[in-house]
């Protein structure tokens, strides 16, 4: 007897996509080094990001690369070894993460925010023998812990300034007046301590490097820690190749439609959305502009109304920022005609949000929702760009990529349409984590990595998100599904976002409280009529057990430096009080 196949092993998804895309697709035999160089190479006129008033052409920032590459080898980098770059968006960090690689090293980005117990964890877990920071960071932060990290030989320091294009005047000006951080580089014992500036003034002498694509590591890429300590988590020249290969065919893009092409994005380089696209736009050979502050939307509206972006990439939070700012009413009709489409990802994007967006920036049907994470390099799903984007899914798997949702508790497969954990694998998956050999086996189980997260399936095979397993309550024995409740509050019209956690019922063990954490739009205040109003339409939306027994109003939510909300800091405050 013939045995059925199911909706994942038939992939329907692909039956989904776009014209243009094909279900398998051919990837570069090359190491992700030589595809930079190439790119670079190609059109050295053309610019390859702008920073402030600076404008670097693709042939000064390969000569910059090469410089910094060859510095790294000459002073003792072998194959393999890491690079730690802790930078904000500069043009700094692509000459050194691009150097790192073509010189055969792992790139390791670290955040600037990180305090120094952080920073000498992630030194000490990822074995970094190099280090690229700010001044400002250098003085502050990393001093402390200098000796503290044996295996760290060399850091270089930079300012944030050293590549804007500004006159000394206001660069002078701006460090005084502490918009522009700087800082004090003294000499540390037994550790060689550079300036950025030293370091490409080495004479080019590149070695090539024998690179197994499929072995070699390009990137030790830290996760948030948002469920304990970071782990560094491996991923191949190949993992990064195919997965720059799947999102650029997805968007229909070659190096040759690239000229006069620009993309924006402020995820910071350090957090593998921000880097992917970097990458993708790098191998495009298209251009970019660096953000270094994605606080100050006014700068990135500027910026969009300067250098006309074809594709923005941000997060949801970010963009209903620039859409509520008053200076967005200035971005001129066509600027924003010609924006092809906002890609948004790393946190969920409410329907209502994405409508009131769609609708402020006149940018029907532009906005595409994106799934993945550092593990799988890190798309894993996107919503067509030119069909049909459905509003609220994260779109359909990409291509060579299988995908599963089974039963959180069996491990079962669950039918279309109902929740269960999201499994893949795939050519961009990682391999595991560094030196993680327990969570590696909680992890990827049978070949099959197991994404902590929560979605449904369709009928068309576009995946909606509905929770993470640790975000997911229980109570009174009902599954209740965080990122739902949140979709169906926001839809009311006073609310601008809010939070649903869980708090342990002291009345009724193995269940929780639903707790809802909520910002209000600007304007509306927490009155007794509103919160009143709030209960009501909850009741009126939610069953009974989703529906939020405690209730709380900030100016605003607590969030990870890319936009995504800290449900665990309000778990912990709220179980400490």
């Amino acid at each position: 007897m013939e045995l059925k196949m199911s909706p994942y092993d038939e992939k329907i998804w692909t039956n989904s996509y776009d014209k243009h895309v094909k279900p398998t697709l051919e990837y570069p035999t090359e190491s992700l080094g030589g595809l930079f160089d190439k790119a670079m190479a190609k059109y050295p006129d053309r610019i390859a990001c702008y920073f402030m008033k600076r404008a670097i052409p693709f042939s000064e920032l390969r000569d910059y690369v090469y410089r910094f590459a060859t510095f790294l080898q000459k002073h003792g980098l072998k194959k393999g070894d890491r690079v730690a770059i802790n930078l904000a968006n500069c043009p700094q960090y692509l000459v050194a993460h691009l150097a790192t690689i073509m010189a055969g090293g792992v790139a390791s980005g670290c955040s600037p925010l990180m305090s120094h117990t952080e920073i000498a964890y992630q030194i000490n877990d990822s074995e970094a023998k190099f280090f690229v920071t700010l001044d400002a960071f250098y003085e502050k932060v990393l001093t402390k812990v200098l000796d503290k990290v044996p295996k760290l030989e060399c850091v270089i320091t930079t300012n944030i300034s050293d590549y804007m294009g500004l006159s000394t005047v206001l660069v002078t000006l701006g460090k005084l007046s502490k918009k522009v951080p700087k800082g004090k580089v003294t000499p540390f014992e037994d550790k060689l301590i550079l300036d950025f500036k030293e370091v490409i003034e080495t004479e080019k002498d590149l070695k090539q490097v024998d690179i197994n694509i499929n072995n070699d590591l390009a990137l030790l890429q830290y996760t948030g820690g948002t469920t304990g300590l970071p782990k560094g988590t491996e991923l191949t020249h190949a993992n990064i190749i195919t997965n720059m290969v799947q999102i650029s065919t997805w968007i229909d893009r070659t190096a040759e439609d690239q000229e006069e092409t620009t993309n924006i994005s402020a995820f910071p380089l350090f957090h593998l959305a921000g880097l992917a696209m970097s990458m993708v736009t790098l191998y495009l050979s298209a251009s970019q502009v660096l953000i270094a502050d994605p606080r100050d939307t006014k700068h990135l509206i500027k910026e969009m109304i300067d250098k006309k972006p074809m594709i923005m990439v941000n997060v949801p939070t970010l963009y209903l920022a620039i859409k509520n700012n008053e200076k967005a009413k200035k971005i001129p009709p066509e600027v924003l005609k010609d924006i092809e489409v906002y890609i948004s990802g790393a946190a969920p994007f409410p329907a209502e949000a994405i409508n009131d967006f769609e609708k402020g920036m006149q940018a029907k049907k532009k906005v595409l929702e994106v799934y993945g994470m550092t593990e799988t390099s890190p798309i894993l799903t996107m919503n067509p760009y030119y069909g049909t984007k459905k509003i609220g899914t994260v779109g359909l798997p990409v291509p060579d990529t299988d995908i599963r949702l089974v039963d959180v508790e069996t491990g079962e497969q669950v039918e279309l349409g109902k929740p269960g954990e999201i499994i893949c694998r795939g050519p961009q998956v990682t391999r595991g984590y560094f030196n993680k050999p327990d969570a590696n086996a909680k992890t990827i189980i049978e070949g099959w990595f197991h994404t902590g997260d929560v979605g449904v399936m369709d009928e068309d095979g576009y995946i909606t998100i509905v929770d993470r397993t640790k975000d997911m309550l229980i109570v009174s024995g009902f599954k209740v599904y965080s990122v739902h409740v949140e979709d169906v509050l926001t839809k009311h019209p006073d609310i601008e976002m809010v939070a649903i956690i869980g708090l342990v019922d002291p009345d009724r063990p193995g269940s929780e409280i639903v707790k809802a954490v909520v910002q209000l739009k600007e304007g509306i205040e927490p009155t007794d009529s509103v919160k009143g109003d709030l209960k009501k339409y909850a009741t009126e939306h939610l069953s009974k057990y989703e529906n939020p027994k405690l209730w709380e109003f900030r100016e605003s939510l607590p969030l990870t430096v890319v936009g995504k909300v800290l449900k665990r800091s309000l778990r912990d405050e709220a179980n400490t009080k």
